[in-house]
Formats: structure tokens, sequence, C-alpha cells
């Protein structure tokens, strides 16, 4: 599984105009991705990590202070463009695999006691956040 976080001051995702997951002030953004082989056990390891990370404000992490996660799933980020100039996708896992795994991460996270917010799976989503940092980190599990 990887990750894509970014410390954030407030995110949302709006899809047909509806909001269907917001997180105000300080809190992560967080992309997911899930390829071949991943597993609920690496669903856990990712959210245990995505929970303790320590790269909000003052080397505190979400656990520590609180704070929301706003968790949307992107199967781009196995994207490779390495050839030619259209990427392929195929270390990407197919959905049927990959949104288990995805509301896995969300599942472990409200079980560590985070609040958590969602994007949806598969759909056109328009995501908008501000940055704060601005800070990102990739994660791969």
């Amino acid at each position: 599984m990887r990750a894509v976080l970014q410390r954030v001051d407030g995110a949302k995702v709006v899809v047909d105009g509806e909001t269907v997951g917001e997180i105000e002030g300080e809190g992560l953004c967080v992309l997911v991705g899930v390829t071949h082989g991943d597993n609920p056990d690496k669903a856990a390891q990712l959210a245990r990590k995505l929970w303790s990370v320590r790269i909000l404000e003052d080397e505190k992490s979400c656990s520590d202070v609180n704070a929301p996660l706003l968790v949307i799933s992107q199967f781009t980020l196995y994207g490779d463009a390495r050839k030619g100039r259209r990427p392929t996708w195929n270390a990407a896992a197919p959905g049927d695999v990959a949104e288990p795994l995805v509301d896995e991460v969300v599942d472990r996270l409200r079980a560590l006691g985070a609040r958590v917010e969602t994007g949806r799976f598969g759909a056109d989503m328009r995501v908008s956040l501000t940055n704060h940092g601005p800070f990102t980190l990739q994660i791969e599990v």
C-alpha cells in the first residue's frame, strides 16, 4: 500500500456538487493506493503509521492532538509513466480488491480513535485543501 499525505489546514471532497467528506483545521489529507498482494495486515500497518506519524505542527501526530484525517482512494498512485506518454495502471489493484482495503484502513484508523472523513470510491472527486507548510510525505508499507 502506498499513501501520500499532506499536512493541511482543512480539506474537502466534493462529488456531483455534494461535499462527501470534509475536515476543518489541522489534520491530514491522505491519498491511498492499493497494489496487488496488499492485504488487511498492510492496511492495519498503514493505519497505525498514519495515526502516529509526527508531521503536524511542533512534531505532533494526529494521535497526539486528536487531529482529523481525510482519506481518499487513489489508484493513480500506482501509475507508471516511465515509458511513452500515457501512464499504465498495471500495478494498481482492481476496484474489487482495492475498495475493501481502503475501507480497512479507515476502519482501523477509527478503531484507534481517529476522526476520519472519506471520499467516494471510484467517483469523479474534486479535492480541495490548504496545504500547511507545505508538507507532503509518501509512505509505503
